[in-house]
């Protein structure tokens, strides 16, 4: 049961093949069987969890269930859940137990969704290997020396050993994406703006944006019906129509423009990698589509650029966190100096000082129109290079990393190097453009991402695009060795 689909698995549930409580049994029990070497959750709630089946299962007896109703679920430890601990996978909000719902998690409980627990991540959503979380490093399902990526990594992680049907992520320079690629699943960063980002803990609020990450691009669709939408709690949220995505999702590809940039097949992307994209670009050819080549001229600026952002605004957005109003407080302080200061190095792990540091001096006087001001030029470049080449093509497609997944430590002691993993997936975060992966041709057993990014508010079209090429390949379909015990239902 565990490798069907949410449309399958809603199918039994309808015809009472076996009920919400006996999924959410068989689910538990796979996490209680595999997660101690994967380490994907930080908190279960398995008491919740059965509730929420028992009254799903009435919801489906009645009649009046929707799609998700019934499915097991996880939310990243990034979104607030009332009552229930919400750590951002940091020292600091170690025993805070959020008094609200995110919309996001809201949301997926009137459509009866039954959330399983909460995933590990990187310490507040800062990395692209989940090595720096509190609660230690997320191991990758097909091979436990590599990492899923991250920030998302333990929901990617969870969603590939089939721990959870789906799982919620967030994406602020491509923490949905890439994880998504290194673990052979499915995801998706929505426009900026289209998830609601109440409740959910900001790193950079211009920049960060919910998704789900799932099996396919069908499931991808439905989670996203779910949980997209205008909401008044969210000054970023956009008052944009809300299709049904899983309509177009069957749309044929004819006459389908297909943009490459040259910019992401340059000495940088490994080769086995490019091979995998070509195979895939390839199929695209065979439906009908139209391949082009194009140039996205300042792309090559995109890591520097939100390195500058990113950091700037978390150093704004972390400055709350001083020992004060609540999360991690020193033992015994001296003073209020003493308090600020102890609170926070003891509190917030070294990536995350890192970053504070860097946008500290960002926005510092003498500094901020050399550093800050600058990026968000750049950024407006970048964004005018997608507006272009969207004149021409329906979607832009490339690698979502320019590698598999790597080995733990590998580059946990390189900032530099570990900040180029996200060298393909960051444009579309400066640019707020909606960006999915999905798995092609694994290179050396090591999975691979295809990345689609699409024009503001065309997710309808990028899970129809992802789709046909599911719908003609099987890659998606692969599971990591160990991980097929079977149910009992």
């Amino acid at each position: 049961m565990h490798s069907k689909s949410i449309a399958a698995l809603g199918a039994g549930l309808r015809a009472g093949d076996y009920s919400s409580v006996d999924l959410t049994r068989a689910f538990l029990e796979r996490i209680d069987r595999y997660d101690e070497d994967l380490n994907c959750f930080i908190t279960l709630a398995p008491e919740r969890a059965l509730a929420r089946a028992e009254a799903a299962d009435k919801l489906i007896r009645s009649g009046e269930a929707g799609p998700l109703a019934g499915i097991p679920i996880a939310h990243k430890d990034i979104f607030c859940t009332n009552g229930l601990k919400t750590s951002c996978g940091s020292k600091m909000l170690d025993s805070f137990i959020a008094p609200y719902d995110a919309t996001v998690v809201s949301r997926l409980d009137e459509a009866g969704a039954v959330m399983l627990g909460k995933t590990n991540m990187d310490e507040f959503a800062m990395g692209s290997s989940n090595e720096t979380s509190h609660y230690g490093v997320v191991r990758n399902p097909w091979d436990r020396n590599l990492v899923p990526g991250g920030s998302s990594g333990g929901s990617a992680a969870a969603v590939a050993a089939r721990l959870c049907v789906a799982a919620t992520g967030t994406d602020t320079g491509g923490s949905i994406r890439q994880p998504a690629a290194l673990c052979g699943i499915t995801g998706l960063k929505p426009t900026y703006g289209r998830v609601s980002r109440y409740g959910m803990i900001a790193f950079a609020s211009s920049l960060d944006q919910a998704g789900p990450l799932t099996r396919s691009a069908e499931d991808a669709a439905a989670i996203l019906q779910a949980i997209a939408g205008f909401d008044r709690r969210d000054s970023t949220s956009a008052q944009e129509p809300v299709p049904d995505y899983s309509e177009q999702l069957e749309d044929p590809l004819v006459g389908l423009k297909i943009g490459l940039p040259k910019e992401y097949f340059n000495e940088g992307l490994d080769g086995e990698v490019a091979r995998s994209i070509e195979l895939a670009v390839d199929e695209y050819r065979r439906m009908g589509a139209t391949v082009m080549d194009i140039s996205l001229p300042n792309s090559g600026l995109s890591v520097a650029t939100y390195y500058v952002v990113a950091p700037a605004e978390c150093s704004s957005n972390l400055s709350r966190f001083d020992g004060v109003r609540f999360g991690y407080r020193c033992q015994e302080p001296k003073n209020l100096e003493d308090l600020y200061k102890r609170s926070r190095s003891e509190g917030f792990g070294a990536e995350v000082k890192r970053r504070i540091l860097i946008g500290t001096y960002a926005l510092s006087a003498g500094y901020y129109d050399a550093y800050y001001l600058k990026a968000q030029q750049i950024r407006h470049l970048i964004s005018d290079d997608f507006r272009q080449a969207f004149e021409k093509v329906d979607v832009i497609m490339g690698p979502t990393s320019p590698t598999t997944a790597f080995a733990i430590g590998e580059k946990a002691d390189d900032p530099v190097t570990m900040y180029l993993s996200d060298i393909y997936t960051i444009a579309a975060n400066l640019a707020g453009l909606p960006g999915i992966s999905i798995p092609v041709r694994p290179a050396a057993g090591r999975p691979v991402g295809l990345q689609i990014v699409g024009n503001y508010f065309q997710e309808a079209k990028l899970l129809n695009v992802a789709h046909r090429l599911q719908r003609e390949s099987d890659w998606h379909l692969a599971e990591p060795l160990g991980f097929s015990s079977p149910s009992r239902i």
